[in-house]
This record gives structure tokens, C-alpha cells and sequence, in this order.
């Protein structure tokens, strides 16, 4: 068995696949923990065709902003050209708001260029220790590659990150520890106190990773980001992402933020080059606060649309801080998919053996609507 090498991994320093890597990654394929996306109805050249509620993919379909647009209009116009200083730029606007020097935010396209880096930097050195249901794409970029072993720990019985569990799993010789909060996909906030006590005897061990891509919309963002913990010297990553509250997931643009070693690390390792048009329209669009406001207010509404018809259908739904909901059913999850796929509407199919919880992002309202009333018959109820 063989596995094709990637630019990266050649970059990286990685001589070839060894055997035992390669049975890593087929494993990694059977454990993949998001399931493939229906869309079959989609034929459009960039985005949903009309008529479709695009609901599996957590877009916000408000974005991008006129401040965004705007940039984008300039950065066509200078097309001809290498973006300059706009990456600087943008560090120095994200380091002023979260008080950290430039030098310790790394600049990517989209969050998962630096989630993937840093999978390939530290899977080689032990496990990824994560919670069994996380957005483990990039963790699986490097395991593909036979170059990471995820280590996954079962969620509690409510569903919640079992941090009490991850933390028992965490050895000397762990590669990395990969947290999601909030987690994706079941929506919900580990509690903060308790969320960053664990983290910080983590980061003691090892590297921690806390991939952060929704926590503008969580109620306290301030309160439950682990920035802080950068900012006291402990071993964290956090990464955030244009692509959820600031409506940019076509743009890719994400970024992250660590001790500058650590940073040095990434930016070395992290492939592309991230087009002119992204970096103006993050620039742009970064502290246009009327829009962010206005997205999260959009979210919050759907998603209470969603959870009042749930609640009505005697459904089991989880408490989401962030702009999807997971929900019990209590009909195969790909049944449900398929169902809705009839109608237009595309959701997320079944997670690992998570049979009947569906996920489902927030769309523009009329396609919240729309999913809430064919909701009933898709099912069964």
C-alpha cells in the first residue's frame, strides 16, 4: 500500500509513508467523525443554486459585508499584483484587539491551512488526543499522510467534551491535544472556568490546540476564549476563522494565535500564499461591528426558530452557541438528509454511530422556515 505525498508533506521534511502509516491511514478513514454532504441538487459555480437551502456547511448567508465587498472590489483592481503589507496589517489589527504582539499570529487561508500545519508539526511527535465528535478534518490531513494518530475519548453522557477524560489521556509522549470550542458538531460551550483549568494543566504536557471558530457567536466570547492563556505563557493555540460570524468561507481567510515560537512554527509549515481579495476583504470587514452584530443577531433568531419547532416535536436538541443545531430525531440521520434533499434542503447526514442526530446550519430565515415546516414529515413525526 502506498500514500501519494502532498507538497506539504515534502516541505515538511517527510521522507515517504512507511508501511505502518499507511494502515494509519486507512483506520483515520473509518473513524472520520463528519459524514459527506448531499449535494447532489447543487450545480451552481460558487454557492447554492437558487431555490436551495444550503443548511449542512454553517455559512452565514449574510456575509460578506459591505465593508468586505468594498475591499474586494480594490483588491480585484490590484489583481495584477502581490498583496504587500496587507497580511501585516491584518496581524497588527488582530493583535491590538486581543493585546498580543503581530509576531504571534499566523495568517492562513481559511483556519484550516494552519489547523493542518499544526497536525502535521505535532502529529510525528505522539498521539492527537480529542474528543471523540470534533471537526477532525485536519487532524486526519496529517493521519492520511500516516504522519498523526488521533486518539479520540467518548463524549459524556450529555454529550459534552470529556475533559476529565482527555485529560487522563495525556501523557509525556502525546503529540497534541485538539479541542473544539465551541465543539462542532453538537453546538455546545465546555463551562470556562473549568475549560481552561483543564487546559492549562494540559499545556504543562503539551501543546494544546483550540480550534475557536465559532466563539464569536457563544454568549461570552471574552469569557470563555483561551486567549488568555497565550497571553500568560502557556503551550496554547487558539484559531479563529473569517468564515463563520463574518460570512468570508469563500475568502479563506483564518488565522491563529500562540507564543511567537510556536507562530515561527506554523508560518513555516503552512503551504499557500492567501490571495490579495481575502486578506483585503478580513481587512475590511475585521471591525465592522454594525455587521457582526447584525450576523449574530440573524444566528440567534434562526436558531431559535429552530429550536422552538424541535422543542415542539418533543425532539432532544442540544444547547448550541454557535450557528448549527444538533438534534435527536429520532430518525436515521440520513434518512432525514435524504428526505430533505427531495425538497431542496440539504442538512448534514449521520456522524460515526450517532444514528438519528441530525445536524442543521442556520441559513437565511425563509430557508429556517422552510426546514421547520417540512421538519415534521422528514421525520416521521
Amino acid at each position: 500500500m502506498s500514500i501519494e505525498l502532498s507538497r506539504r508533506l515534502i516541505l515538511t521534511g517527510a521522507a515517504g509513508a512507511t508501511l505502518a502509516g499507511a494502515t494509519r491511514a486507512v483506520a483515520a478513514k473509518k473513524e472520520e467523525a463528519f459524514p459527506p454532504e448531499a449535494l447532489h441538487l447543487d450545480h451552481a459555480l460558487l454557492g447554492p443554486d437558487d431555490g436551495i437551502a444550503l443548511l449542512a456547511r454553517n455559512e452565514n448567508p449574510y456575509g460578506p459585508s459591505e465593508s468586505a465587498l468594498r475591499m474586494v472590489e480594490y483588491a480585484g483592481k490590484k489583481g495584477a499584483y502581490y498583496p504587500g503589507q496587507a497580511n501585516i496589517t491584518l496581524a497588527e489589527m488582530i493583535a491590538e484587539r486581543h493585546g498580543v504582539d503581530p509576531k504571534q499570529i499566523v495568517i492562513t487561508t481559511g483556519s484550516g491551512e494552519a489547523l493542518s500545519a499544526i497536525a502535521v508539526l505535532y502529529g510525528p511527535k505522539g498521539p492527537i488526543v480529542a474528543p471523540r465528535l470534533f471537526w477532525d478534518t485536519t487532524a486526519l490531513y496529517a493521519a492520511r499522510l500516516g504522519m498523526a494518530e488521533i486518539q479520540r475519548v467518548p463524549l459524556t453522557e450529555d454529550m459534552g467534551v470529556d475533559l476529565a477524560g482527555i485529560e487522563a489521556a495525556v501523557t509525556g509522549g502525546t503529540g497534541l491535544v485538539q479541542l473544539c470550542n465551541p465543539n462542532n458538531p453538537t453546538g455546545l460551550v465546555s463551562d470556562s472556568k473549568t475549560f481552561k483549568a483543564a487546559v492549562k494543566r494540559m499545556a504543562a504536557k503539551t501543546t494544546v490546540l483550540v480550534d475557536e471558530a465559532y466563539m464569536e457567536l457563544a454568549d461570552d466570547p471574552d469569557g470563555n476564549t483561551c486567549i488568555d492563556l497565550i497571553k500568560k505563557g502557556d503551550d496554547v493555540i487558539v484559531s479563529r476563522t473569517f468564515s463563520k460570524i463574518y460570512g468570508m468561507a469563500g475568502l479563506r481567510v483564518g488565522y491563529t494565535i500562540s507564543s511567537e515560537e510556536t507562530a515561527e512554527k506554523i508560518r513555516g509549515t503552512a503551504m499557500s500564499w492567501i490571495a490579495g481579495t481575502g486578506l483585503a476583504a478580513a481587512i475590511g470587514a475585521y471591525n465592522d461591528h454594525a455587521f457582526l452584530d447584525f450576523s449574530k443577531s440573524k444566528i440567534i433568531e434562526a436558531r431559535q426558530t429552530i429550536m422552538d419547532k424541535t422543542a415542539s416535536l418533543g425532539m432532544e436538541t442540544l444547547p448550541s452557541q454557535t450557528n448549527f443545531v444538533y438534534f435527536k430525531s429520532g430518525k436515521p440521520a440520513n434518512e432525514v438528509q435524504k428526505v430533505m434533499e427531495n425538497e431542496k434542503i440539504i442538512v448534514r447526514g449521520q456522524y460515526m454511530d450517532y444514528t438519528d442526530w441530525t445536524r442543521v446550519s442556520m441559513g437565511k430565515l425563509e430557508d429556517v422556515e422552510r426546514f421547520c415546516n417540512f421538519l415534521p414529515e422528514a421525520a416521521g413525526v
